[in-house]
């Protein structure tokens, strides 16, 4: 494994028993630490991808520690504690802990945990879109990978034309569109249409788009120049 993981306890015998089975385990890069100002420090010189971070420590209370080590590092951080309240796992949880573990604990749970944790780095890092397949302009979302677009989280029906008008319209918000870009890019260049299939189609997507289609705040009709979009509504 390569991960590399700081453990921070004062109990000397407890960080060298979780040292021995991480390393049996296949892990390479371990440091440890026996106060709260030692695991900051070694935070921000070893950047661990996982800290085991004891709550009682001599010189600092875990949560402190944490909420400082967030202030730099978006490392997980594994709670260890004697404590086995619901108040403070929530404690240690909303300071920015990603799990919490109470004492007595089987050194394989450490390891499991670690290695959980480690998976849910890889697949973050791994899943990187080429490109956004949610666009949002105000209350409307495009789905491109479905091909479906909501209002306010609720699917609009649109037909086959007026899905791919008011995706243009979404992928090129704050955009003034002449109707020659319309024309060139919804219908295809050498289609032969009309002004008022233009505006039939826009009149068609206000009716669905917006609260009051006779007076549009968003699909707005720029005089002279073509339509825009509004990607926020005043």
């Amino acid at each position: 494994m390569d991960g590399k993981i700081l453990l921070v306890d004062d109990e000397k015998d407890i960080v060298d028993l979780m040292e021995e089975v991480l390393r049996q385990d296949g892990f390479r890069f371990i440091k440890k630490a026996y106060t709260g100002m030692e695991a900051l420090q070694l935070c921000k010189e070893f950047e661990p991808d996982i800290v085991v971070l004891d709550i009682m420590l001599p010189d600092s209370n875990g949560i402190d520690v944490c909420r400082k080590i967030r202030e730099f590092s978006i490392c997980s951080i594994l709670f260890l504690s004697s404590k086995n309240e619901d108040v403070d796992k929530i404690l240690g949880l909303s300071s920015g802990g990603d799990d919490y573990i109470t004492k007595p604990f089987s050194p394989r749970e450490i390891v499991f945990r670690i290695k959980a944790q480690l998976r849910r780095q890889q697949y973050h890092t791994d899943f990187q879109p080429l490109e956004k397949s949610m666009i949002t302009a105000g209350p409307l979302s495009l789905d491109k990978e479905s091909c479906r677009i909501y209002k306010d989280g609720n699917e609009i029906s649109l037909t086959g034309r007026e899905f791919l008008l008011l995706s243009y319209f979404m992928e090129n918000a704050d955009k003034i569109i002449s109707k020659e870009h319309l024309y060139e890019h919804v219908w295809g260049e050498y289609s032969v249409i009309c002004d008022n299939t233009i505006m039939v189609h826009i009149r068609h997507l206000r009716e669905k788009i917006e609260d009051s289609p006779s007076n549009p705040r968003q699909l707005i009709t720029v005089k002279g120049l073509g339509y825009k979009l509004k990607k926020r509504i005043d």
